[in-house]
């Protein structure tokens, strides 16, 4: 009789730590076992040649959502979370997003109906808050972060869905109060509006003009404020989707000064620049999304974040709207105005092939960061871990055998999500998940969807060690007594 379920054999295991060859055993969907010839499994798979690494995390990726502009994702949580498994994703953490006048609980319960029967691959949620009402605060979302939803977002831009700074302030109160991770999408509401009007006003309505209207400067004055309105509560605060120089040299600026300040990037940053958004016709409104990509001296500010530990996480941002059909981009036609275009841009199963690439095959990263980055980090910012995001005893065998000598020519013919278009379209790269297992389940292989449509299981979030506030003030408020002291 075998000892374990299923045994990998001959690969070199990697986690956030280190590199080592090892087998490991497998047994119920959890690792049980590892080390040098290990006793038989049931099955077998030879990994020799191949990188043995955890599944990745994608903590940020929106799936099956409205967004406040009304457009409904392409992809639901069966596309999704396909896409997903086939790019050596095997957890996201989409959100359940409220809008206005919404009860919370309710959007919760709307979210677990879209999910449970069919979501691949498991899942977890962060919420988004736009209607910080006394409910809300007073009762709702504290009851939700001990139910497993530890982590929220909130926005400081988007007239359906910003908070004003005192609002901030209540929400960042709150956090402390229960251990909750806040998250914040970091730009000026007003600045972006107030250039919209004024090149709109000239006629200037092309895609390109999506980026002259988020100005660089809009995002850092909302990163500088965001991390100051976390510094006066002294509460960690994780500044989601960052694009560039302007917001990375405010968030070292916190770090430096020993604020708990998180940030993430995503391969938008790296990977496409402002010059995507002025392709001729409509075609840049491909690669429209807020922030928008930069240029090319912002894309090696974001890499050198990603090389010294400035970014924590590297997600997705996920915001699959198709170029053509009812809620695409074009849905309004060609002649339309930039403020009309749904904003977003795919990206779930090539967020962990593009960064392995340009990062680990380049040398500019290693192996053991891109583990951190993509899967071990997120699993402890947002209490997973170890449970997820590491190869461990105990842990979840959620797994991904990468060949990092396949080359691809990336082509959304090939692509796995419900998208007409990838803004990645003829990049070539090497290195890419060969297998990826979910739970000791083989759910792709070679490029092929073997999972099954709602084998995925919902997880509750632990509160995270990182979302615990440094217990002084910087400043010398307690907002838990109200009182300020100096010195």
């Amino acid at each position: 009789m075998a000892d374990y379920d299923l045994v990998i054999r001959n690969g070199t295991m990697a986690t956030a730590a280190d590199a080592v060859r090892a087998d490991i055993g497998i047994k119920q969907g959890r690792i049980v076992a590892l080390g040098a010839s290990l006793a038989k499994g049931a099955r077998e798979i030879d990994a020799s040649g191949k990188l043995v690494l955890p599944g990745g995390i994608d903590s940020h990726c929106h799936v099956e959502q409205k967004s406040s502009m009304g457009h409904m994702t392409a992809d639901d949580f069966f596309t999704g979370t396909r896409s997903a498994a086939c790019g050596g994703t095997t957890t996201i953490i989409p959100f359940a997003a409220q809008h206005r006048g919404m009860s919370l609980r309710q959007v919760v319960k709307d979210y677990h109906d879209c999910a449970g029967p069919k979501a691949a691959i498991d899942y977890a949620f962060h919420l988004i808050i736009s209607d910080p009402t006394e409910q809300v605060l007073g009762q709702e979302l504290p009851a939700l972060i001990r139910d497993g939803y530890t982590s929220f977002k909130i926005y400081m831009t988007y007239d359906a869905l910003k908070l004003d700074d005192r609002q901030i302030l209540d929400v960042l109160a709150l956090a402390r109060r229960e251990g909750a991770l806040v998250m914040v999408h970091a730009e000026n509401h007003d600045v972006i509006a107030w250039l919209s009007d004024k090149l709109l006003l000239k006629g200037h309505t092309a895609p390109k003009f999506h980026g002259v209207a988020h100005a660089a400067l809009a995002e850092r004055e909302a990163t500088h404020r965001a991390i100051t309105l976390a510094e006066l509560i002294d509460v960690p605060m994780l500044i989601v989707h960052v694009s560039g120089r302007e917001a990375i040299e405010q968030i070292r600026w916190a770090q430096d000064r020993g604020l708990r300040i998180y940030a993430e990037t995503c391969p938008q940053y790296l990977f496409l620049t402002a010059d995507d958004m002025d392709k001729p016709g409509f075609e840049g409104a491909k690669c429209m999304c807020s922030p928008p990509p930069r240029d090319k001296a912002n894309q090696e500010y974001v890499w050198r974040g990603l090389e010294n530990g400035t970014f924590q996480v590297f997600s997705s941002d996920h915001a699959p709207y198709r170029y053509e059909g009812p809620d695409g981009k074009l849905m309004h036609g060609a002649a339309t105005t930039f403020k009309k275009v749904a904003n977003g841009v795919p990206g779930l199963e090539l967020r962990l092939p593009l960064l392995f690439a340009a990062g680990v095959g380049t040398g500019r990263l290693d192996l053991t960061q891109f583990v951190a980055l993509t899967a071990t980090t997120p699993a402890r910012l947002y209490g997973l871990y170890p449970r997820k995001g590491t190869i461990a005893i105990g842990a979840d065998a959620d797994i991904a055998i990468w060949d990092a000598e396949k080359e691809v020519t990336i082509s959304q013919s090939m692509l796995h999500d419900a998208m007409d278009y990838t803004p990645y379209e003829g990049t070539r790269i090497k290195g890419w998940p060969v297998m990826t297992l979910s739970r000791g389940e083989v759910v792709a292989e070679n490029g092929e969807f073997k999972g099954a449509r709602g084998r995925g299981r919902f997880l509750k979030c632990d509160i995270s060690p990182a979302a615990r506030p440094l217990g002084r003030s910087v400043t010398g408020f307690d907002p838990e007594t109200g009182t300020y002291k100096r010195g």
